[in-house]
């Protein structure tokens, strides 16, 4: 029971993270080892990942109107 209690509460919260974004750099990590075609040498640390995805979505205000 308390096996089961902790996979159900794990994978509610892995998939909270992934519902607000919060899991959004290691994706990122995940993808860039897969991925062969980055033009970077190394991944991006955390803190410029996360000030580029500030940049890029406050970058253009978006609006209706």
């Amino acid at each position: 029971m308390t096996a089961r209690l902790l996979t159900t509460l794990s994978s509610l919260w892995r998939g909270l993270r992934h519902a607000t974004g919060d899991d959004a750099y290691e994706r990122y990590l995940d993808h860039w080892r897969t991925d062969d075609t980055h033009d970077e040498e190394e991944p991006l640390d955390r803190k410029t990942f996360h000030a580029r995805r500030l940049d890029e979505d406050w970058n253009q205000p978006r609006r209706c109107c």
